[in-house]
């Protein structure tokens, strides 16, 4: 199981940008998809996470609204759409797989067991 994020870069405030998690050796249906992000000094914190099984996702207050997610099953390929991006949302971000955690679980790292290299996202004028 691998994953591979990618798509950051330095961007302005109210920008635009659209991260991507390439998917292997895996079913991405099969599979509870976190992003996750980590600020320079700061701990790592749950972005959002699209649920197996029924496909529903959920966002932490800090992107909701501003961030959307999108999924090509064919190329198994997972978006993170991130829109009106303030320079609070300066950090490295990473996606993660985890089997079917629970609704109440998914902002927690350990439920996730499958982790990407990060990708930092730089917002800044």
């Amino acid at each position: 199981v691998q994953l591979q994020a990618s798509g950051g870069g330095l961007v302005q405030p109210g920008g635009s940008l659209r991260l991507s998690c390439a998917a292997s050796g895996f079913s991405l249906d099969r599979y509870t998809i976190g992003w996750f992000r980590q600020a320079p000094g700061k701990k790592r914190e749950w972005v959002s996470s699209r649920r197996s099984g029924d496909g529903r996702t959920y966002w932490a207050d800090s992107v909701k609204g501003r961030f959307a997610d999108s999924r090509d099953n064919a190329k198994k390929v997972v978006y993170l759409q991130m829109n009106s991006l303030k320079p609070e949302d300066t950090a490295v971000y990473y996606c993660a797989a985890g089997p079917r955690p629970i609704l109440s679980a998914l902002h927690l790292m350990a439920s996730y067991s499958y982790w990407g290299n990060g990708t930092l996202v730089t917002v800044s004028s």
